[in-house]
């Protein structure tokens, strides 16, 4: 069995985003970019698979630019087999990487794809369940738990009420939460590896595949600064301060 992982180049989660000083857009130069953390959970637990007897073989993905091959680097350190770059320059909506990804689907034949359940930098949370709808399979999002037993997946995913648990035929589409597990830390042997491993490059024009932009973004503005508190010495004052400042208790 095959397992595909879409992967997304991010700004680094540990980056203070700062906007643009015309509102076109975050900054991104000389920022610094890494693996969107959810993906990298679903790297880890294809990872895990494989190693498991599950899999025969892990294959990334990711749509962006050259530098994006670098993030592929990242998970075949991690375990991945191969990589494939699919070269765009420009933002890529979420229905367009679902349309790539489903191509790339009928060409590989993988019988899992597992991919973070969104991305830190735009959070739709959109792009499994629109490929999972292109491609007539079944989906489970926000997996914390993934149990492969023969031609059956079964998954917990987390909802509003609790835990739910899926039993599905695959072919699946599944998308990771933050509690799948932990991500592991690559080796230097498996990083000095994964530079010998194939990545092939490919474009959305291979696909047949047209990715201009749906949406118009108007404008980009940080979010209004928080006012500092104030400390209140007993319960009458917060009351007082209640009452008279925000009308909450009138």
């Amino acid at each position: 069995m095959k397992i595909l992982v879409p992967t997304k180049r991010v700004v680094d989660y540990n980056v203070k985003i700062r906007v643009r000083p015309d509102g076109s857009g975050i900054e991104l130069a000389n920022v610094k970019m890494s693996m969107n953390p959810f993906d990298e959970i679903a790297i880890e637990e294809a990872v895990r698979l494989k190693e498991a007897g599950h899999a025969t073989e892990v294959i990334i993905v990711s749509i962006g630019p050259v530098q994006a091959s670098e993030t592929i680097r990242s998970g075949l350190a991690m375990g991945a087999d191969r990589g494939v770059l699919v070269r765009c320059y420009s933002p890529v909506e979420p229905l367009a990487v679902a349309k790539i990804l489903m191509q790339i689907v009928k060409q590989e034949g993988p019988q899992l794809v597992i991919l973070g359940k969104q991305a830190i930098d735009d959070d739709c949370n959109q792009t499994g369940q629109m490929l999972a709808g292109l491609l007539g399979w079944g989906q489970a999002t926000f997996a914390s738990k993934v149990i492969v037993e023969g031609d059956k997946v079964e998954v917990t995913r987390e909802v509003d009420g609790g835990l739910q648990v899926l039993s599905l035929a695959l072919p699946v589409v599944i998308t990771a939460d933050l509690r799948l597990n932990e991500p592991r830390y690559a080796s230097l042997p498996n990083i000095m590896k994964a530079k010998k491993k194939q990545i092939e490059e490919r474009t959305p024009e291979d696909f047949g595949v047209d990715v201009s932009p749906r949406l118009r973004v108007l404008g980009i503005s940080e979010p209004a600064t928080r006012k500092a508190g104030v400390k209140v010495h007993s319960i009458s004052n917060l009351v007082e301060k209640l009452r008279t400042e925000s009308g909450a208790l009138q």
